[in-house]
């Protein structure tokens, strides 16, 4: 026998009756962050039901152990207690039943990020990952969740932004919303609270743009008309015939606070967080560093949502929430994203050629930065990411390189090679679309029948030349399976674009990073052969003198680029500093200041001539 759940402009989801799941959830107990959630399992296996919780979400490469979050937890059927047996640390199996299983649980959230959950009196949020159970064996089925007004004097006017299909709630409401499965369940995170909205369509697609937390005179109409732009520009790259999205709908989900700043891709949604002084103001027409940032995120999550939400890594098809899902192209999915989230920008026309050539020559800088990148290929970083990339310590600057930042590089180098080597009728772009046909465009219809794929391991090479008919093994041997700089400088020259060496005049340094700490000034990270490195000094130190003269933390790093300002390069001074809580006097030999301070320019043409145009416009013939 079978049932047709309808949902709101969501078409229709068809499963077994017999088989249905249904979550609820509500905000238990605000002032102590804690969610209630009820599972109703009609169909429970014979054999005794196993459910489990995912150790990680999508998106973020690393095991969270999301049920440590799990306060109590029991099971029940027809009114009578059901022995629950805890399996391993995520799983737990009810003993057989045959009626209606249900499994109650509380979950802690106070995690103020993108990836887990949160909850007090001022708003609620989660993801699916962090407080829905699995039920294994079933997870094809739909999945339907109640999402329950607290009953809290605080919660009375509190609206509800998900881009979950709506079963019998009404938008934006509590009420009933429905999944298709599992995998579409915990795709769609939930904020509640009284937040600030507006809605914008992007090539007829309905985007919501929701945003919590107080900011003052905040010019919403300008985040719209903005990310509007954003948006188009995107859905035309993919799909430059049609204008068509892959959603039915979209929500940008903005949690503002006094510092922090991140975001996290879902299929139709993504959940944000931003510092309050990064959104505009009512009649601030400038754009500030930390606006241009902050639609810089909007553009990347967006962005994943053709790369990494459906254009996928074979190891990405299906995704094992048990455990680490390993694969060495994360420098395509995050690096490739990196590199168009700003390129979106200046197509879109909501910043300038100017403003984002510095964003270039700022990652250049920011790569070329850390001695990592010559022992850590992108390649190994994307395999590493669970281990080394998000597990970051005071050595990963000498360690490691980040799959975002040099894979954006690789992005841009690649797609100037592509540009270059086609005469200007191919491009980056092209790849990207044939990697959307072949891949992401009908993903979701495949996954429902089993049929669903990704791009493997190491066929990207031929599908570049397939496309374009560029031969580029060399390039991938040597920046991505390698670990050679990408050659900017010479590739950027076909496209009257400079990049300008601005070290000319080094200040001394000890090659270090300094933060404060409480009232010390203490090493971050100590550059590999630099001056502090080479003097015996290490991350964690404090730092108390030069030359006798004590350092202030009020601002770290500027007393201590005064104290060193004093002196040249080759100088030697005499440093103070304590290591746990003993006194180290160590000689250093100052060195130039190791930060890079590349820029890039647009080369003037020479009288009556004319220049190629450059390599943020959009392709054609050179």
């Amino acid at each position: 026998m079978k049932k047709t759940i309808t949902t709101k402009k969501q078409g229709t989801i068809t499963a077994a009756s017999a088989h249905g799941l249904l979550y609820s959830i509500v905000p238990k107990d605000l002032a102590g962050h804690l969610y209630q959630v009820t599972l109703d399992i009609a169909a429970p296996d014979a054999a005794g039901q196993v459910v489990s919780l995912p150790v990680w979400i999508p998106g973020s490469y690393m095991v969270r152990e999301f049920s440590r979050n799990i306060v109590q937890i029991k099971a029940s059927s027809d009114g009578k207690k059901v022995a629950l047996k805890k399996l391993n640390k995520n799983t737990w199996q009810a003993a057989p039943c045959k009626t209606t299983l249900r499994i109650t649980y509380e979950v802690y959230a106070w995690d103020l990020s993108v990836r887990a959950a949160h909850l007090d009196q001022s708003h609620g949020f989660f993801n699916g990952t962090g407080v829905f159970l699995s039920v294994h064996g079933q997870e094809m089925n739909p999945h339907v969740v109640d999402i329950q007004r607290a009953d809290d004097a605080a919660c009375k006017t509190w609206r509800v932004a998900t881009s979950l299909p709506e079963l019998k709630a009404k938008r934006y409401g509590f009420g009933t919303y429905v999944a298709a499965n599992y995998d579409a369940l915990i795709d769609h995170p939930v904020e509640m609270g009284d937040f600030a909205m507006a809605t914008f369509e992007a090539h007829g697609v309905p985007h919501d743009f929701v945003v919590t937390g107080k900011v003052p005179n905040m010019d919403m109409d300008r985040i719209i008309a903005d990310v509007k732009k954003i948006c188009e520009t995107q859905i035309a790259l993919f799909e430059p015939r049609t204008k068509k999205a892959p959603m039915d709908r979209y929500v940008f989900m903005t949690m503002v606070v006094g510092e922090g700043y991140g975001g996290l891709e879902h299929r139709a949604s993504t959940a944000l967080i931003c510092n309050r002084t990064d959104l505009p103001l009512k009649h601030q027409a400038e754009m500030t560093d930390g606006y241009r940032g902050f639609l810089g995120l909007c553009s990347h999550e967006y962005f994943h949502t053709w790369n990494v939400k459906r254009i996928k890594p074979a190891a990405f098809a299906h995704y094992d929430l048990q455990q680490e899902n390993y694969t060495s192209l994360l420098w395509l999915f995050e690096g490739f994203t990196s590199y168009y989230d700003d390129l979106m920008l200046v197509r879109a026309g909501v910043i300038d050629e100017v403003a984002y050539l510095k964003l270039i020559a700022k990652t250049i800088n920011m790569v070329t930065r850390g001695s990592g990148r010559t022992k850590q290929s992108v390649a190994e970083s994307s395999f590493d990411a669970w281990t080394k990339y998000y597990r970051q310590d005071e050595n990963s600057p000498n360690a490691i390189v980040s799959y975002y930042t040099k894979g954006s590089l690789v992005g841009l180098g690649l797609d100037l090679t592509i540009r270059a080597e086609s005469a200007g009728k191919k491009s980056l772009d092209d790849v990207m679309r044939v990697l959307w046909q072949k891949f992401g465009r009908d993903f979701y219809e495949r996954l429902l029948t089993g049929k669903q794929q990704g791009l493997a391991e190491n066929e990207f090479e031929a599908l570049v030349e397939a496309t374009t008919g560029v031969n580029v093994r060399r390039f991938l041997d040597r920046h991505v399976r390698g670990t050679e700089d990408v050659p900017l400088a010479a590739l950027y020259a076909d496209f009257a674009v400079l990049v300008n060496d601005g070290n000319a005049n080094k200040k001394a340094s000890l090659g270090v990073r300094v933060v404060r700490d409480g009232n010390d000034c203490k090493i971050a990270n100590a550059h590999e052969g630099r001056a502090a490195h080479l003097a015996g000094l290490s991350a964690n130190d404090v730092l108390m003198a030069v030359n006798g003269l004590r350092l202030t933390a009020a601002d770290a790093a500027d007393s201590l680029a005064t104290a060193l300002g004093r002196y040249r390069v080759g100088e030697t001074v005499q440093i103070h500093a304590f290591r746990r809580d003993e006194l180290l006097t160590v000689q250093a030999k100052l060195q130039g200041d190791d930060v890079p301070a590349l820029s890039l320019s647009i080369q003037a043409p020479a009288k009556g001539g004319s220049v190629v145009r450059p390599s943020f416009q959009k392709p054609g013939k050179r």
